[in-house]
């Protein structure tokens, strides 16, 4: 994977990929907001195509980070926590299984981030708290072997 930023002019920057472009508009939407907003759309992509391989239906996604960094120089994540809340017609096992099967192992800039942020998350399902503040273990990916997943984001 290459990514090639290039500036235009001003604060605005293009990102290119081998599948495409886009626009980063510094300070509109500052880098780390782009970081965050990746790691967040990469899982929740997981939460949808997960439950779609198995013949399942997942409807009203959402996925909202909070983050807390450092407050002196580098600004890191010290800590995220992530709250997916969505509807499905699978039973809260199955939901909180997706859920994990990303955070654990399917989601690659989470994965990337695991050592060195603390993670926690909650999960909503079909309007019922399932689980909350849990804190995901440093170090230790899961063990989900879903197979192959057909999802929008494999690198």
């Amino acid at each position: 994977m290459q990514v090639t930023i290039s500036h235009l002019e001003g604060k605005k920057f293009e990102a290119k990929t081998q599948n495409g472009s886009f626009i980063i508009d510094c300070p509109v939407i500052s880098p780390i907001e782009y970081f965050l907003a990746g790691l967040i759309a990469c899982s929740t992509t997981d939460v949808q195509f997960i439950p779609a391989n198995q013949g399942k239906t997942v409807s009203n996604l959402s996925v909202t980070g909070d983050v807390v960094r450092n407050e002196d120089m580098p600004r890191k994540f010290n800590s995220l926590h992530l709250t997916y809340s969505f509807d499905s017609d699978g039973d809260d096992i199955e939901a909180a299984r997706w859920v994990m099967a990303s955070i654990e192992t399917y989601c690659s800039t989470i994965n990337t981030v695991r050592d060195s942020v603390k993670i926690s998350y909650t999960i909503i399902h079909n309007s019922k708290t399932i689980k909350e503040n849990e804190e995901v273990i440093s170090g230790q990916g899961g063990n989900y072997d879903l197979g192959k997943l057909d999802a929008c984001c494999p690198s």
